[in-house]
């Protein structure tokens, strides 16, 4: 049925993994459009539109031999990606996508079909977003983190080893005392890292709309940790509506409460391990070769520190 259908690889999405994958990314890419057309074969699965992707996964809407509604999701097995199905299956669509399939030899998934065209992001209201954002994490989160998951008591230990190396490449001595203050922060919670199960990547653009539930969440990193350490991206999400409000702090500490109260954090330990979020980010970039902190970066940091400070 699927062979003689033309799959279009986007370029921005070859370019991604041209840029990040090297010559394995170019391969995966160079096979994307067989592993498809098998893909679509081996579930009886249609085309239903135009696929859409991140940076690093193709989603292909389709129906299924039924006529369901459906997502085929092909990316490459990475470390990065490989525990997105693990996570999908304990939360089995309790606030979540539902996981209908899976290969594990390729990473392809079979998904619940969501609305891409109405992201969490879409809501004009930052309350609102922020609250149904908050409810969500605080249902993930509730789950014990499975067995064999990546554990933040690892990534917060191979963290506070890399600050010594990371700190010189920073050219602001205000950057790099802040990357310090983010490692002390670490260095008081690594002896206890938590055991829930994290999404790692919540902002309001991996919340899609859905058909069983009004917001449902998508592209799960999950990992084994502290609720405080997926705090983070739903802090900086529309920054740029952020800085107009001309209040950066009370923007912040705005979304913090809402986020803290909902998930029943204590504060300290949340903006302990929110820090330690904006020290993997800072490690991150200085990795890819930058030499400054990312502003919003600093300016939530900075806020956190001084609040719990006062």
């Amino acid at each position: 049925m699927s062979t003689s259908i033309r799959i279009d690889v986007p370029e921005a999405l070859a370019a991604s993994h041209g840029k990040y994958g090297g010559a394995s990314g170019r391969a995966w890419i160079a096979a994307l459009p067989g592993l498809a057309a098998a893909f679509l074969d081996r579930w009886s699965l249609r085309l239903d539109g135009p696929g859409l992707h991140g940076m690093a996964s193709l989603v292909l809407p389709v129906t299924r031999a039924d006529g369901a509604p459906a997502a085929l999701k092909l990316q490459p097995v990475t470390d990065e990606h490989a525990t997105e199905p693990v996570g999908l299956r304990v939360w089995d669509g309790d606030g979540t996508v539902r996981l209908l399939d899976h290969d594990p030899g390729t990473g392809t998934m079979l998904l619940e079909r969501l609305d891409a065209a109405r992201p969490l992001s879409s809501v004009p209201d930052d309350d609102t977003a922020v609250e149904v954002l908050a409810g969500l994490l605080a249902r993930l989160v509730a789950v014990p983190a499975p067995e064999g998951l990546r554990h933040l008591a690892g990534i917060a230990a191979a963290m506070l080893d890399e600050v010594p190396r990371a700190v010189p490449a920073l050219r602001d001595p205000a950057d790099r005392r802040l990357v310090r203050t983010c490692a002390s922060a670490v260095a008081e919670l690594v002896g206890e890292p938590g055991d829930r199960l994290l999404h790692w990547d919540l902002h309001y653009d991996n919340v899609l709309g859905g058909r069983r539930e009004p917001w449902l969440a998508i592209d799960p990193k999950p990992l084994a940790g502290d609720p405080g350490f997926d705090l983070l991206p739903a802090l900086d999400n529309r920054w740029d509506e952020v800085v107009a409000t001309g209040d950066v702090a009370r923007q912040v500490l705005r979304r913090f409460d809402h986020l803290t109260e909902a998930l029943g954090l204590d504060r300290r330990r949340a903006t302990g391990w929110t820090l330690g979020r904006v020290l993997q980010n800072a490690l991150w970039d200085v990795e890819d070769g930058e030499t400054a902190l990312d502003p919003a970066q600093v300016a939530i940091a900075t806020t956190l520190i001084d609040h719990r400070a006062g």
